[in-house]
């Protein structure tokens, strides 16, 4: 059985105001046209499907049109959990009416365990795969506040409620497990899991979008945390595609498309996972083939446990961002490489010259005159410095994220060391509760 692990598309996500959606209709057609080349069985979509709680019209438009154009592929499942960007209640709503397309939606932790194991069930009602879909855990969901605990005792709590909601919800899969196998069925039922959470020693870029998951020193679990009945680990939350822990079969599959500038470097990847009893037999996949020649390959991998085969599959790049920083001559040389090299490509530019220059954005304006490149953003890092220091107002909001304004605001009313740490977890404690906050909810 072959499963497709893919996470964070953030449909409807804009860039300094640029609209994305021919980058995610593109992604999406590619999906589409990769499940049907490399025949994909499954599809997991590890959570953050939408940017915003309240996805526009197009964005909705871009999801359940993939969705029903998979329900006619060869694709006979798709499994989606929500993510910290997605309101569960938004995201939940039509599950009754997608189940019908076999497409299996979790969108928030119940009272019960049970509903976040999903069978997947071949032509012949066979279970070939028992699915452990958790969505993203949130603070309410893992803990109880208690009158005067420390920070702590807080971040123990979560780590420990983490780690049991996923044992409670491996247990139920196992037992499901060891049923089947009782049973006259011989074929290994894997078990795979889905999350949308923060681990241990995680990558992440600055500007990726990516708000921490918990506040303080953040909540993260290890490799070793997650019950070793799990075959597959199929995680979303971090854009880069990673291990954790070198763990070939515990991994994050990151963004389809560059979220920010920083990922513009990056190579985007699905993960291909293939079960079979006798993986050591397996042809690699013809190299010959058209689309091959167009998806790049990295090299098979075998998990640990010799269960299944892990591949990673490089996503085209749709739209080409370009990062550039440096003198003026420095900006112009590039910029005039680049319309060469990427003439449709957009610009993120930050000038770090020693001299101050009023006219940059009139240099680079002047330069891309005539051409598709478009500059999204230009940041004169002098100029900022200048007006700051010849001003009594500190630095702008759109120099500074929400934590660094709170942050002036301790220093402007002098708060101690001593009691700064405090103050600072409780205010990101309110910010994590308005990102999270379901306002599609009634």
């Amino acid at each position: 059985m072959k499963f497709l692990h893919t996470s964070d598309w953030h449909l409807g996500r804009a860039l300094y105001g640029r609209k994305r959606y021919e980058e995610f209709e593109l992604f999406l057609n590619w999906l589409l046209e990769t499940i049907e080349k490399q025949k994909i069985d499954a599809l997991l979509v590890a959570g953050d499907i939408f940017d915003t709680s309240t996805p526009s019209n197009r964005a909705q438009q871009l999801y359940y049109r993939f969705l029903i154009n998979v329900a006619k592929s060869h694709c006979q499942h798709v499994v989606v959990i929500a993510g910290n960007h997605d309101s569960p209640s938004f995201l939940g709503a039509p599950k009754e009416l997608l189940n019908a397309l076999n497409v299996y939606v979790v969108s928030e932790m119940t009272e019960s365990p049970e509903d976040e194991v999903i069978e997947l069930k071949n032509s012949h009602n066979e279970t070939e795969a028992i699915i452990c879909a958790v969505p993203y855990l949130r603070d309410k969901d893992l803990r109880t506040v208690t009158a005067g605990e420390s920070i702590e005792d807080k971040m123990t709590k979560l780590i420990d409620g983490l780690k049991q909601h996923y044992n409670s919800v491996c247990e139920v899969a196992e037992q499901k497990q060891n049923a089947l196998m009782k049973r006259e069925q011989t074929a290994y039922v894997p078990i795979v899991g889905m999350g949308h959470l923060f681990t241990s020693g995680g990558k992440t870029l600055d500007g990726d979008g990516v708000r921490d998951l918990y506040v303080g020193t953040l909540a993260h679990i290890g490799k070793d945390d997650f019950p070793s009945s799990i075959d597959y680990l199929a995680l979303g939350h971090l854009h880069i595609a990673q291990k954790v822990g070198s763990e070939e079969h515990i991994r994050y599959c990151g963004s389809p498309i560059p979220m920010g500038f920083g990922e513009a470097s990056q190579d985007k990847k699905v993960v291909l996972i293939e079960f079979n009893e006798r993986v050591n037999e397996r042809v690699d996949v013809n190299e010959s083939d058209e689309f091959n020649q167009q998806t790049q390959h990295s090299p098979t991998q075998h998990s640990p446990n010799q269960k299944s085969i892990v591949e990673e599959l490089l996503i085209p790049c749709f739209q080409v961002l370009s990062r550039i920083t440096g003198t003026v001559d420095e900006i112009v040389d590039e910029v005039n490489i680049l319309k060469i090299d990427a003439p449709k490509c957009w610009l993120e530019i930050e000038y770090t010259g020693k001299d101050v220059v009023n006219n940059l954005s009139e240099i680079i304006n002047e330069l891309i005159e005539n051409t598709e490149i478009e500059v999204r953003r230009i940041k004169n890092k002098r100029v900022i410095d200048k007006v700051l220091s010849s001003s009594d107002f500190g630095e702008t909001l759109d120099d500074l994220n929400e934590n660094e304004v709170f942050e002036r605001c301790l220093e402007t009313f002098e708060v101690s060391e001593q009691d700064k740490p405090e103050l600072i977890h409780t205010y990101r404690e309110i910010i994590q509760s308005i990102n999270e906050n379901d306002t599609q909810a009634e």
